[in-house]
């Protein structure tokens, strides 16, 4: 056999895949990635062609989309035994926009291409034609032995524009992440939707503890280039490096945006026809800033408005949309297990400058859509030509507060009497930290309204109660300020709650907006 022959046997042994691939010598770097960024965003926009596909793959229903499963025995990885596998969505139904998909070694890559063998096409497929070699895939998921040793549950799922999800140990999928939001919600603009056109997955070493791969975003405004490097574990972490090249300018750039679902929950006014007690993927968005407050924002659906929150701040220490009521009598659903969904909590690890947290919550009467999305605005709003780059490290977490510590919020009610139609009562609960230190001095709360709103309300009969499980709870009232007017004169309000001992804060601040 030629040196050649050998050669080019080697580069294909270093591949599990069973269909024809080619390898080439090349060097992957999150640098190469950053340059192909900044050609496609001195280059015009071109946006994907949907119609590409076959029409059989296009005119897919939901079931018939559903009935074409990955076969497992042909997932990336798994005849070496690696400790990271990987595996694909066939292209089609709703995922038209190709992503390609590459396999790279310190040394060499190869482009994965769409082929048969890689799906089981199940009894609702009558028809189906061809496979377009260059049709690309609708994404790919990372699997890991995450539970137990002997299987690979799935770890992280890249699926839809630059939309992902992972989990950690006992999770269930719920709260999405996705590479940037472009003019979310902001007036007299239209959302976009950039796209992860590209990945390059890195093959694994035995002993790898770390799944890593790059990613190639581009859409109308920008193009950028993304790596990921996820840690399995009971709280997975994604670590997310990105650099990103403007277009033109937008009204809203969102960093780190999340998107999350809430229907009802305990502090709920508007009810539903359900038999569950709250339905909600998360309950609330907490918040750190660099002088070392923290507020925790319940999230609601009662107005059934548009409605937008603001969080500004010199520096961000982190901020999440986080599931906290982890009982499962909170929800009564052994099926969509709402007690198991992961909260997300985002750690900058660079300097991202002063800007703001914005929450917006879409009034919805179902469960099946994300209703609740939060993200980072940094103040300086990007130009055409800018280069942008940041970092930062997910917590896909089911502890009690992901990357935080002292007392807590684990709980928000209200509700209002016939009897006294202008007194509505407010009982926050707290837990957690320095509270249920024996032998302290009981905890006084600090409860204010804020702005013009909070001018026209008066708080009265304020009260601390210790709780069984260690818990404190602050009831209070709103009444108007001013005798014979209404509550529903008053407006939306913004109130404020927390715990102290003298001048110490126990806790972090419960920041609620009520229309009362």
């Amino acid at each position: 056999m030629s040196g050649n022959n050998v050669l080019l046997t080697a580069f294909f042994a270093l591949s599990s895949l069973t269909v024809a691939q080619t390898w080439e010598r090349e060097e992957v770097t999150f640098q190469t990635i950053e340059s192909r960024a900044r050609d496609l965003a001195n280059k015009p926009y071109v946006a994907p062609n949907k119609d590409a596909l076959p029409a059989w793959m296009k005119d897919l229903t939901y079931d018939q989309y559903r009935d074409i499963r990955f076969n497992p025995d042909q997932a990336l990885w798994a005849a070496d035994k690696l400790p990271f596998r990987a595996m694909f969505f066939h292209p089609g139904y709703l995922f038209r926009e190709p992503v390609i998909l590459n396999e790279f070694t310190g040394t060499h890559v190869q482009k994965v291409r769409l082929a048969e063998a890689f799906f089981n096409y199940g009894p609702l497929i009558k028809k189906r034609g061809e496979l377009p070699s260059d049709g690309g895939f609708a994404g790919f998921r990372i699997h890991a032995p995450l539970n137990a040793p002997d299987y690979f549950d799935e770890l992280a799922v890249f699926q839809g524009a630059s939309y992902w999800r992972a989990l950690g140990k006992g999770q269930r999928y719920g709260i999405s992440s996705r590479g940037i939001a472009v003019d979310t919600g902001a007036d007299g603009a239209e959302e976009e939707f950039p796209m992860f056109r590209e990945f390059w997955l890195k093959k694994p070493e035995p002993n790898d503890k770390s799944s890593i791969f790059y990613a190639l975003l581009d859409g109308p405004s920008f193009s950028g280039a993304y790596s990921f490097r996820i840690e399995p574990g009971d709280d997975t972490i994604v670590n997310v490096d990105v650099v990103l090249f403007a277009r033109k300018e937008v009204k809203r750039l969102g960093i780190a945006p999340m998107s999350s679902m809430f229907w009802f929950g305990e502090n709920s006014r508007r009810r539903f026809d359900d038999f569950r007690p709250e339905v909600h993927d998360s309950d609330g968005l907490a918040i750190r800033t660099s002088t070392g407050e923290r507020l925790w924002r319940p999230l609601t659906n009662d107005t059934g408005r548009l409605e937008f929150s603001f969080f500004e701040m010199e520096k961000c220490e982190g901020f999440g949309l986080l599931q906290r009521d982890r009982r499962f009598s909170a929800y009564e659903d052994g099926e969509a297990a709402y007690h198991l969904r992961p909260s997300l909590w985002i750690e900058p690890t660079s300097d991202w400058g002063p800007g703001r947290v914005m929450l917006m919550e879409i009034p919805t009467s179902n469960e099946l859509a994300d209703n609740a999305v939060a993200m980072w605005e940094p103040a300086k709003k990007p130009q055409p030509g800018d280069r942008i780059e940041f970092s930062y490290k997910q917590h896909w977490s089911m502890t009690e507060d992901p990357a935080l510590a002292g007392g807590r919020v684990v709980a928000t009610r209200t509700g209002l009497h016939d009897w006294q139609p202008e007194q509505r009562t407010i009982a926050v609960e707290f837990s957690g930290g320095a509270l249920g230190k024996p032998d302290e001095e009981a905890p006084t709360a600090m409860v204010q309204a804020l702005g013009e709103a909070g001018e026209k309300l008066k708080i009265q009969g304020i009260a601390v109660q210790k709780l069984p499980e260690g818990r404190f709870r602050v009831a209070f009232q709103i009444v108007p300020a001013v005798e014979g007017t209404k509550l529903a004169d008053v407006g939306p309000v913004e109130l404020r709650c927390a715990l102290k001992r003298g001048e110490d804060f126990l806790t972090e601040t419960w920041a609620y907006r009520i229309t009362p």
